[in-house]
Formats: C-alpha cells, sequence, structure tokens
C-alpha cells in the first residue's frame, strides 16, 4: 500500500529528509509545515510552494531572490540542488507510485486484477483493453433492453482511426450504444495527469510539443470583483400585465454591469424576497466573471406569470414573464441586442404617424413653411 500512495511524511526518504532539508538551512518549524501538506500533496513541490513556505522565508532563510520566486516555473527543491532523480525518487517515497506495478511481493501474473482503465501513475504502463471493454458490454446486452451506460476508455495518444474501429466493433458485437472517453480531454482532469516519462528524440520535438500543448488548460474561474464605493447606473420603471417592477443597475468604472436590484413593493413578501434573492445571485455571478450575455442566453423567453404587455418601456412591448423583461432590458442596454427589442427608436409606432419632420435646408420644418400666397 505504501508502494502505491506513499507514506506521507519525510522520515526516511531518500535524498530529501529533515537532515537534509535542515542542512539546507530548513528550521523544525517549517518542517512543520512541510510535514502537514504532504497528506494533501499531488507531488513534492506543492508540499514545499510559496503557499505553504511563504515568500519571505524563501527568500530571507533560503537566499532566494524575489524575482526568481516569482517567475513562472519556479522549482524550490531543484534551486536548492537537488537533481532530477533525487526528487523522483523522493517524491515516489513520500507521494506514492500511482500504480502497483513494480510493487515488492506481486508477480506479473497477479496485475491482471488490479488493472484500471487508463495507466496509471507515471510508472503505470498496464490498462484494460479496449476490446475489453466492448466484450463486457456484448456480454450483458442481449439481457437489456436499453444502451448499456459503460464508458469505453481510451489512452491519450489514441488516434481517430481508432475510434473508428472501436465503433465498428461495437457495431458489429450488437452494442445499442458506445460511448468513448479520451485520457486527458476532461477539463479538470490535466491539474492531476502527469507527463509520462519519454525520450524525445530532435527529430520527434514537434510531435511532442503538439501533445504537451492538448494538455494546456485555461482557467476561467476568477476572483470576485467589486463594485465602487460610488457607483453609477439607472432605474427603470415598468408595469408588466398589470405588475409594476423597478429594475436597478449598478456599473463599474468603464460603464459596465456590476449588479442589479429588482423591486416589486405591491407584490406579496415571498414573491418579492425569491426576486430579491435572484437579483443577489446574478448580481455575484457578474462580479466573478459570468458574462451577462450567458445570462441573456439562460433567461430570455422563460414564461411564468406575470407576464403580458409592457408599459412604461421604449422598446420592450411584451414579455412572457419578469425575468424574460429584466433580461431583454440588460441586452439591449448593455450588449446592444437590438434583436430583443420589440420596436427600434427609430421606427414610427403610432397608427396616425405620416413620418418624423424633416428640417429643411431654410430651418423650417415641411409641415411649418408657411405657404406662399
Amino acid at each position: 500500500m505504501a508502494y502505491a500512495v506513499g507514506r506521507q511524511t519525510l522520515a526516511g526518504a531518500p535524498h530529501i529528509n529533515n537532515d537534509a532539508l535542515i542542512a539546507k538551512g530548513f528550521t523544525p518549524d517549517i518542517l512543520k509545515k512541510v510535514e502537514s501538506a504532504l497528506p494533501t500533496a499531488f507531488s513534492l513541490e506543492n508540499a514545499f510552494s510559496t503557499w505553504v513556505l511563504g515568500k519571505d522565508y524563501i527568500s530571507e532563510k533560503l537566499g532566494v531572490g524575489k524575482d526568481e520566486i516569482e517567475a513562472p516555473g519556479f522549482r524550490l527543491l531543484s534551486r536548492l540542488g537537488f537533481s532530477e532523480d533525487q526528487i523522483r525518487a523522493a517524491e515516489d517515497y513520500v507521494c506514492g507510485t500511482m500504480t502497483l506495478e513494480g510493487a515488492p511481493y506481486l508477480k506479473d501474473e497477479h496485475l491482471p486484477v488490479f488493472d484500471c482503465a487508463n495507466r496509471c501513475g507515471r510508472k503505470g504502463k498496464r490498462f484494460i483493453a479496449i476490446d475489453g471493454h466492448l466484450k463486457m458490454m456484448a456480454a450483458a446486452q442481449p439481457f437489456i433492453s436499453g444502451a448499456i451506460s459503460k464508458t469505453v476508455n481510451m489512452p491519450a495518444d489514441s488516434s481517430v482511426a481508432e475510434v473508428q474501429d472501436t465503433y465498428m466493433k461495437g457495431w458489429k458485437l450488437m452494442l445499442k450504444g458506445v460511448a468513448l472517453y479520451r485520457d486527458g480531454s476532461k477539463l479538470s482532469q490535466p491539474l492531476a495527469s502527469m507527463q509520462e516519462e519519454t525520450t524525445v528524440a530532435p527529430v520527434e520535438v514537434q510531435r511532442a510539443a503538439q501533445q504537451i500543448a492538448e494538455r494546456i488548460v485555461f482557467r476561467y474561474v476568477t476572483g470576485r470583483r467589486k463594485l465602487p464605493e460610488r457607483r453609477t447606473g439607472y432605474t427603470q420603471k415598468a408595469v408588466i400585465g398589470g405588475h409594476k417592477i423597478y429594475l436597478r443597475t449598478g456599473e463599474y468604472g468603464d460603464g459596465s454591469l456590476g449588479e442589479i436590484f429588482l423591486d416589486m413593493h405591491k407584490e406579496g413578501a415571498a414573491f418579492r424576497s425569491l426576486m430579491n434573492c435572484f437579483a443577489i445571485a446574478v448580481s455575484l455571478g457578474l462580479q466573478h466573471g459570468v458574462p451577462l450575455d450567458e445570462f441573456v442566453d439562460a433567461f430570455v423567453f422563460t414564461r411564468f406569470e406575470p407576464n403580458g404587455m409592457v408599459d412604461g418601456h421604449k422598446k420592450v412591448r411584451m414579455a412572457t414573464s419578469i425575468v424574460d423583461y429584466v433580461f431583454r432590458e440588460l441586452a439591449i442596454s448593455y450588449l446592444g441586442r437590438s434583436d430583443l427589442a420589440h420596436v427600434d427608436e427609430s421606427d414610427d409606432v403610432r397608427s396616425d404617424d405620416i413620418g418624423k419632420p424633416t428640417v429643411q435646408d431654410d430651418g423650417w420644418t415641411k409641415n411649418e413653411r408657411p405657404r406662399r400666397r
């Protein structure tokens, strides 16, 4: 078990242990912080990060420059003089190999029992073959009326031809459904995956770079962007199906939307509280980076009471619900979504309107110019 999951302590670790770190300048208090971080660390480097040790300690006590600490790809253990082989050996001892291949007391004939859908850890080579997934489903399919909720796992280096071949085999085995998953495709998986140990020849550098680039993931979740204490915005009053609503907005300094308030003072306390909570939830989403157009696409055309004709708005004349009205208004005002408006400001909507007066060169409008006698 220790071979697979690690010992979660530096005591007895090869190369990188308490004695070696004390010789590098670590104090007992700092070593306690490292030990407390090891049980949840995916790699040894995580326990020696600036979040655990602190930038001030690394700079002042270990003699590492602050510019070097903040540089991308900074690794403290390498900076302290430990080689890659030493770091790898200590990491296998502390964090484990994440596989049973090579574990003591296990023979090769025992390993198939422990095979998983994908290769395990950095050293793992074994995995359940693609045909194994298909044949398992084929054995059960005659006794099941629908498709089987079972994913066929494929290695990260699987080709398009292998995907086509898998679907063809599934059809020949009379499977009613085949779901494939290529290792590394899930958005969060690269956070816990490791680069395989491969020796890249100069002629294969471009291909290796492409494989590594496929593992890059952008982080879209951001911290909360708070609004200024004094902010601008507008208040829009409207009546929807006989129900009066006030929409109030709050803006950032650049004019972008940051919060909304909804008030329906004549409604019941429960409905009014729900609308207030909904406005708070939308405001928090906006301040955490959720684009306004995502809210618009999600809530426009929602249908529930009250709904109907809209009075008090120049561009929105009908709403299927209060939420539909709110996000139509926000889309028109902040996104320029004229496609969600019912009336354009330049349109003549009155039945008796024959056109707006046009100012002539002499300063008179067409209808106001005195007639010649």
